[in-house]
């Protein structure tokens, strides 16, 4: 078999999205995914399977510097960790995009603007066929191309905590999403936050962008490929081959054009595990491959009152971005409060083992249930590193003055809005769904791995499309913007190395 024109490494957002937009060009693709694909079991919809039994976390430990072994969300299917996301498909604020101070310190800007990117955005949104509204939020920025669906209805109580948020003289608005909802519910009466998509109702990198990619003959998938690294060529500045095990057995892959979209973190693992030189692997003259992870500063709240009970099934159809921007009294920013999808007592058994059952149920059915998401800045010390085959995550979280003013405001919003319990949990490690910024693009070769189009400063041919280039996290869910990225650089793609 000859060796294919471009290999795509994971069919995640970045991946699956990129290949769907290279579909058609008359290259030979083959991506390569770990995984197989997620199969349709009952316990998909089953929350003691998924949250209390970890049905399907990774078999697979990390390390924090320092020694202490933990299990990660990391999850390895054909479509990534996106199988089991949220669906929250939304732009970062036009803000996003420039230098911004925080609390913790200054976010830095990208290489281009939000004006540059927006058409990208919005074919983004038309490929995983989001589902929103605009003229609710303030701080939505300009789109050049309304959403082609109507929101995610709210259920009644949902649409009652609307109400009660407007008047406080708050703005929530319609979380833009990439759900199906019949179609969602016709295969379960459940949330879809958090939960595997077996089927059609969550848009998700499979059901999206891999499918349409994969009506082009000339793209290949092969799963259960774990690429072990990448291959140099002599001169150093280019990738020669691909070195990946399927099934036990160990291949080699030799294409034109290199595509790593393993995921943040394992895409920076991929490289430093690659043989350089200097010993610091590979796209790396910058020593910035691994460090500036990113992780969103998160809690969950739940808004609690004991005289009303909260029987929506999917509940996550709202966001409030009001102290996106500022604190509200014209301060720094905080972040972005969204709801999660309906916990139960089980979701809740996974974190608090030793509260009786029926406590547990009675909280969950009168609780409405927040993410509280901020913004951690980049430090070249917060860092992925390898250590033989263990993956160490060194993650210096930042920025927290603004978790706890977030949280703060909020609980006491929801105090006046009528809900006399709110309790609050900090996510943590175990949670790396949000994971950024390990292979950054910028301006040059002395402070990023990657140029704007995410192609390496130091071998040609090799691309990193996966949240690994964003230069900052936002404080808003990072899928649109991995898959609106993925787009332009399949675009320059063609222009540049497929012209020919």
């Amino acid at each position: 078999m000859r060796n294919p024109d471009i290999v795509i490494i994971g069919s995640g957002i970045g991946g699956a999205t990129i290949a769907s937009g290279l579909a058609g060009s008359g290259a030979s693709i083959l991506m390569l995914e770990r995984g197989e694909p997620l199969p349709a079991t009952p316990h998909a919809r089953d929350t003691r399977s998924i949250f209390v039994d970890g049905h399907y976390r990774p078999k697979e430990m990390w390390r924090e510097a320092g020694g202490a072994a933990f299990n990660p969300g990391n999850y390895y299917y054909v479509g990534g960790n996106s199988k089991f996301y949220g669906a929250v498909l939304i732009r970062y604020r036009k803000e996003d995009f420039a230098a911004m101070e925080h609390f913790g310190g200054v976010s830095p800007a990208w290489p281009f603007s939000y004006e540059e990117f927006e058409p990208w955005y919005s074919k983004a949104e038309q490929l995983f066929r989001v589902r929103g509204a605009l003229g609710e939020d303030p701080t939505e920025p300009f789109h050049s191309i309304p959403y082609a669906y109507k929101p995610v209805p709210d259920e009644a109580p949902i649409a009652r905590a609307r109400a009660e948020l407007k008047t406080l003289g708050l703005h929530p608005a319609s979380l833009p999403l990439g759900v199906d909802i019949d179609t969602w519910l016709k295969e379960g009466k459940t949330g879809w936050d958090a939960f595997p998509n077996t089927g059609q109702g969550k848009v998700d990198a499979q059901t999206g962008p891999l499918t349409a990619a994969l009506k082009d003959t000339n793209i290949r998938l092969e799963t259960g490929c774990y690429v072990e690294y990448l291959e140099a060529s002599t001169d150093g500045k280019t990738i020669a081959a691909i070195h990946y095990r399927q099934n036990g057995e160990l291949k080699k892959v030799a294409p034109k054009l290199v595509i790593l979209s393993a995921g943040a973190v394992n895409s920076a693992v991929i490289l430093l595990r690659s043989p350089s030189p200097d010993g610091k692997g590979l796209a790396n003259r910058s020593d910035q491959v691994g460090r500036n992870f990113m992780n969103h500063n998160s809690s969950a709240m739940l808004a609690i009152d004991p005289r009303r009970r909260n029987d929506a099934v999917y509940q996550k159809t709202l966001m409030l971005n009001d102290y996106y921007l500022s604190d509200g009294k014209g301060g720094k920013p905080l972040g972005n409060v969204q709801l999660l999808g309906k916990i139960d007592g089980n979701m809740l058994r996974a974190n608090v083992k030793y509260t009786p059952g029926f406590a547990l149920d009675f909280m969950a059915g009168h609780a409405v249930d927040w993410y509280l998401m901020c913004e951690d800045l980049p430090d070249p010390e917060s860092r992925i590193m390898v250590d033989g085959k263990d993956i160490i995550m060194q993650w210096r979280r930042s920025n927290m003055q603004s978790l706890d003013g977030l949280n703060k405001v909020m609980r006491e919003n929801f105090r006046a809005c009528g809900y006399p319990i709110v309790l609050s949990r900090p996510f943590d490690k175990r949670t790396p769904s949000h994971q950024c910024g390990t292979v950054k693009m910028g301006d040059g070769p002395s402070t990023a791995a990657l140029d704007p189009y995410c192609r390496s400063f130091d071998h040609r041919n090799l691309f990193v499309v996966d949240a690994g280039f964003l230069p900052n996290s936002a404080a808003v869910n990072p899928a649109l913007s991995i898959a609106a990225q993925a787009l332009r650089v399949a675009d320059h793609i063609r222009k540049t190395d497929l012209a020919a």
